[in-house]
């Protein structure tokens, strides 16, 4: 499933960057990554009262959280499908339990 769901953003992110005139270099899908977690850090910062919501409700701030938490989950998946990293197994190693989606 990790495996399906990486090529999927591949897909969307490759066609992304072709239309924007973006590369994608080796440091591009690790700077993404910590892009995204920024714009997490600062939704959970809106969230928790420690940020302007700039008047978004409770929901939107969650709904932006969800958001930003997918993007995030993207390019995870995006830096191991660029890297061939075999996310399976190493959740299964490292966190006992067998993906098995």
């Amino acid at each position: 499933m990790l495996d399906r769901l990486g090529s999927q953003f591949e897909t969307a992110s490759a066609s992304y960057a072709a239309e924007h005139g973006i590369e994608r270099d080796r440091d591009w899908f690790v700077l993404k990554m910590q892009e995204e977690m920024g714009e997490l850090t600062q939704a959970w910062n809106k969230l928790s009262g420690r940020g302007r919501t700039h008047g978004k409700s409770e929901d939107e701030l969650v709904s932006q959280m969800a958001d930003e938490t997918a993007d995030l989950l993207g390019h995870v998946l995006l830096f191991a499908h660029h890297h061939n990293l075999d996310l399976s197994s190493a959740i299964e190693r490292k966190w006992r339990f067998q993906v098995g989606l």
